[in-house]
């Protein structure tokens, strides 16, 4: 990852959020989005803004595969833990699929289904 020096020492606090990061391909580059590394607390004017797009250190072999793996539609880059190896901060990334909408129904039905056996079951306890 490129970082400027208050991104490191916040990293290094431990407080970097990248719940909804997610990393795509722009002019053969990788780029991380939404990832939210917040401010240090001494950094004063030098800070730096907490949800810049940062760039993602990567040999072009690796992200042309990457954005062949890309190619199927719903698929995305995910960002699923930030890392110190050798003094260096690392991003692992992971594949990700999106649902589809006959997954959401099903899931939305096995919802309903457990709700109302809870429910029974309240019910039945209470009497």
């Amino acid at each position: 990852m490129v970082l400027r020096g208050t991104e490191v020492k916040a990293l290094r606090e431990g407080r970097a959020n990248i719940r909804e990061a997610y990393a795509h391909v722009r002019g053969g580059e990788l780029w991380l989005e939404n990832c939210h590394i917040s401010e240090y607390t001494a950094g004063g004017p030098w800070n730096h803004s907490p949800l810049t797009t940062r760039k993602l250190l990567m040999h072009k072999d690796e992200i042309r595969k990457l954005v062949g793996k890309l190619e199927p539609k719903g698929t995305t880059l995910i960002a699923t833990r930030i890392y110190f190896k050798n003094g260096k901060a690392k991003i692992e990334l992971a594949l990700g699929l999106g649902k589809k909408d006959w997954d959401r129904r099903q899931d939305a039905r096995n919802r309903e289904m457990d709700r109302e056996a809870k429910d029974a079951l309240y019910r039945s306890r209470r009497r």
